[in-house]
């Protein structure tokens, strides 16, 4: 029953449209039909601007680090259901029942939730996406070496001692394999030298969608 509850607490946490919500609500837009008709973060900032974008982000963040410390603070003689609490809420970002099973690619609700485990190593994976999206302006590519390095970077600090290390590591394997293939189109338009950047010299969207949204909800 416990692993039950864990679960439910993470899925309904991470289940939470944040950025269908503000569009829906506050914009009178459904995002799924705009920019790159994605729920996340970096699809708002392009589609409503910075202010909803830094709002959409910190909940995002939230909904993977809050459920794994109320589990841990409920229930802290298991230490795995903190485990199970994360992949609920990963789980449930990206499939929420809200928007009949769509949802995010994962990365901030992932974030979050390792933040909450392993927060040396998730720091460090957070610094090597800064460091890529302000080399390359791709917030994808910075998501994609972040979340494949943080295996690697847990492995290193051992946060949770021996006992859960390896655990741990080869859940953040899993869920970087997970990023990684939600990431699969902006994969295909790296290569092809397409993908959009932060400076604006590819769209993620056709051209004028962007502006012409905030006008018409503004």
């Amino acid at each position: 029953m416990e692993h039950l509850y864990a679960v439910l607490i993470g899925y309904l946490c991470g289940s939470i449209p944040t950025a269908y919500w503000i569009g829906r609500f506050f914009y009178r837009l459904d995002i799924f039909e705009h920019g790159s008709k994605n729920m996340g973060a970096t699809n708002v900032f392009r589609v409503l601007g910075k202010r909803p974008g830094i709002v959409t982000l910190l909940i995002d963040i939230a909904k993977g680090a809050l459920p794994v410390i109320m589990v841990r603070q409920i229930m802290p003689h298991n230490p795995t259901l903190a485990f199970t609490a994360a992949a609920a809420a990963m789980a449930g970002h990206t499939l929420s029942f809200w928007v009949r099973f769509k949802g995010g690619k994962g990365v901030a609700t992932g974030l979050g939730v390792f933040l909450a485990l392993a927060t040396k190593a998730s720091l460090c994976s957070l610094l090597l996406f800064l460091a890529t999206l302000g080399v390359s302006g791709m917030v994808s590519l910075g998501s994609i070496l972040a979340a494949a390095a943080l295996p690697f970077f847990i492995y290193w600090f051992e946060e949770l001692g021996p006992a859960y290390n390896s655990y741990i590591t080869g859940f953040s394997a899993v869920v970087a394999v997970f990023v990684i293939l939600r990431h699969k189109a902006n994969i295909q338009r790296i290569l092809k030298g397409e993908e959009a950047t932060v400076w604006g010299n590819k769209a993620a969207a056709p051209a004028g969608e962007t502006a012409s949204v905030t006008e018409k909800t503004a």
